[in-house]
């Protein structure tokens, strides 16, 4: 009986906490999607609302804006880092489908909303805090990692850096200001795959200026 009541009331604590963990996954899930749309200063009562909370809720989990935007991006840079890992093992496996490996690794990236990443780049946001600096470094070394592979199999042009494919990927996922430029979703992956075909060697024309790393696009 004692044993019983026991799991009877640790389940009366275990749900709330997995109801709060289901909240904070919802809202963390609904503003990455709005911060694409509308930018991260996309009043939170619109989150809460894509996520089916309370506005209580979202600052039960979240102390202010700032922390929600530090939330969702090292959200997302894992997740995109995570596919890039992939990406290396399957080129790995097959060096002559390198190439391959990255186009995979671009399009789970546009799905993961890349664009949501865009903070990193304003002065506004801290990107110095521990966290971040091992999640961009992170993000930084395996999609170089795997374009190194696909650049020493002779299928990636030689003239680009991770930071050229970080910017076209958030240009390319990121909707235009404006209600009619929000449904362009179902033209992301076309247009991907032409500028994928753009980054095939050999390349058909020399690019102007530089190529760009993460660190380049910061300090810009």
């Amino acid at each position: 009986m004692e044993t019983a009541t026991a799991t009877a009331a640790q389940r009366r604590v275990t749900r709330p906490r997995a109801d709060a963990l289901r909240n904070r996954e919802r809202i963390v899930a609904a503003a990455r999607e709005m911060f694409v749309e509308f930018g991260p200063d996309v009043p939170l009562d619109e989150v809460a609302r894509r996520a089916g909370v309370g506005n209580a809720t979202v600052y039960r989990h979240f102390a202010d804006r700032s922390e929600l935007v530090h939330q969702v991006v090292l959200l997302v840079t894992d997740r995109v880092s995570a596919h890039a890992e992939e990406a290396i093992a399957a080129a790995d496996a097959d060096k002559s489908a390198a190439f391959d490996a990255l186009r995979r690794f671009v399009h789970a990236s546009a799905d993961e909303r890349i664009g949501a990443l865009c903070p990193m780049l304003q002065t506004a946001f801290d990107p110095d805090h521990p966290d971040l600096v091992d999640a961009r470094e992170r993000l930084e070394a395996v999609t170089d990692g795997l374009m190194q592979r696909a650049r020493a199999a002779g299928q990636l042009r030689t003239d680009i850096a991770v930071g050229d494919l970080m910017v076209a990927l958030s240009q390319l996922t990121r909707p235009l200001p404006g209600t009619a430029c929000l449904n362009m979703d179902r033209f992301v992956h076309r247009h991907l795959q032409l500028f994928l075909d753009g980054l095939m060697a050999p390349a058909r024309s020399e690019l102007p200026g530089e190529a760009a790393t993460l660190e380049d696009l910061r300090e810009s």
